[in-house]
């Protein structure tokens, strides 16, 4: 009981911190900076914080734990799997948007590209991350890809996507404590105006959303079911309300060795 009230708890934190972290950001760039547009001005750059936030930091760390969604155990692996590389997809396209709108802020204010450590640690992040969705698509949604590679390359895909998740969120850190120490002049930043406040708590809502996010990803108790195991909960979920996630996590804490012992070419994150 003490786990499924942990697992509800931690889920809905990390729901509601998301979220509130996608709205701290929206404000941020409407209430205090110039709004949105796409005219190479500063409401251009301001797409770039917002849809780093929605793609690289809420829709990846969504991707993440999706297989650990009860509710979505009565689903096939190879849907889910096309769900967590959907939602990857999806991020991906809105960082690549980004991108765009800084590089086009840039050129048109004549503005460096790419010499501070924010922007070559993030480049970096982007490009291993392309790597990440390419390699994931070739290795599990491909049918013709041998089961031995498959196996081999699981832990190198799980670890790459979690030090990936990481990363963004100390980059998007890095990103609007630079950002604050450029724009704000009277006063500084160190005076803590209220933008400063408002987007240091920004901050924290991206770290505790990130902690929460791979404390689930890394409980063994949590994983979903292998195919196994998954006959026997679809036998007993027949008819059952799928949103009330209680009894499929119980099953899944019952059957927790044969959870531990699922095929290994089928990676979970």
């Amino acid at each position: 009981m003490e786990k499924k009230a942990l697992f509800v708890g931690l889920l809905s934190a990390a729901v509601v911190l998301g979220i509130a972290a996608i709205i701290f950001v929206l404000v941020w760039v409407i209430q205090f900076r110039e709004g949105l547009g796409w005219d190479g001005r500063a409401a251009e750059f301001n797409w770039h914080p917002v849809l780093m936030v929605i793609g690289f930091v809420f829709l990846q760390g969504t991707a993440i734990i999706v297989y650990r969604l009860p509710w979505t155990w009565q689903y096939s692996k190879q849907v889910m799997k096309f769900v967590h590389a959907g939602l990857n997809m999806l991020a991906f396209i809105l960082v690549v948007v980004s991108l765009v709108a800084v590089f086009d802020f840039h050129n048109v204010a004549q503005i460096p590209n790419m010499y501070s450590l924010h922007s070559w640690v993030g480049l970096i992040a982007v490009i291993l991350y392309s790597l990440q969705l390419v390699l994931g698509i070739c290795f599990y949604l491909i049918p013709t890809t041998p089961v031995s590679w498959r196996t081999a390359y699981m832990p190198i895909h799980v670890f790459s996507g979690r030090m990936l998740f990481g990363s963004v969120v100390a980059v998007s850190l890095m990103g609007i404590t630079e950002k604050l120490i450029f724009a704000l002049d009277k006063p500084k930043y160190k005076d803590s105006p209220p933008e400063a406040t408002f987007v240091n708590v920004l901050g924290l809502l991206l770290v505790v959303f990130g902690a929460i996010i791979l404390w689930i990803a890394t409980r063994e108790s949590w994983k979903r079911p292998n195919e196994q195991t998954q006959h026997i909960l679809q036998g007993q979920v027949e008819g059952y309300d799928s949103t009330k996630i209680q009894p499929s996590l119980s099953l899944s804490e019952e059957a927790g060795g044969d959870v531990r012992r699922r095929k290994l070419e089928d990676p979970e994150d």
